[in-house]
């Protein structure tokens, strides 16, 4: 578990478990997993031959980068408790739509990373995972996804409204050229999620 649960369990303020952190006076053993600081003794590092075990994760837009630590900290401590050591953490902030995430790119590349563990599918893609999961399989690599049935209505809604406007924008930009395209396709989203229940 991450400081912040930790403190949460144990009745103690976050900013006095950082403070004795820092002062290296905390009663438990701690670590750094990226940015986070981990409660517990970290797990022996995996075999070099068997490759790196990463977590990935991401969100679609700026205002929703609150959610990198959290999600980052349910997806390792899913990780750590299956008997996965995570040697890294990645995070990006990106649409899953576009080609243009170049940390997902980057892990996808790097044949020393065996195992890319997210927490939803669609933090990884949101179309084609599959192609890419038996890709990753021919490799001898593999995708791991924590839940796949929980998701947060809201979240899911906006990321979808989000990604029909990028779709809506790039068919736009093809019909009516690119200097319209994102009013014409936010006016068209507008439209039909005027009248659609919440």
């Amino acid at each position: 578990m991450n400081l912040k649960e930790w403190a949460a369990s144990q009745g103690v303020a976050y900013i006095t478990a950082r403070r004795q952190y820092a002062a290296g006076t905390l009663p438990v053993p701690t670590y750094r997993l990226g940015r986070l600081i981990m409660v517990g003794e970290p797990l022996a590092p995996a075999r070099r031959d068997a490759g790196q075990v990463v977590v990935y994760a991401r969100v679609s837009s700026a205002e929703q980068k609150s959610d990198l630590d959290r999600q980052v900290a349910r997806v390792t401590t899913w990780a750590t408790g299956q008997g996965l050591p995570v040697d890294r953490v990645v995070t990006e902030v990106g649409s899953a739509l576009d080609g243009h995430r170049m940390k997902f790119l980057a892990l996808l590349r790097d044949p020393a990373v065996s195992t890319i563990v997210v927490e939803r599918r669609d933090r990884f893609a949101r179309f084609g995972a599959d192609y890419v999961e038996a890709a990753l399989g021919a490799q001898g690599r593999r995708l791991l996804v924590v839940d796949s049935a929980e998701l947060d209505d809201d979240l899911v809604r906006e990321d979808l409204v989000r990604d029909v406007t990028e779709i809506l924008t790039s068919l736009c930009a093809r019909l009516y050229g690119p200097r319209g395209a994102a009013d014409r396709a936010r006016r068209g989203v507008e439209a039909v999620t005027k009248d659609a229940p919440a």
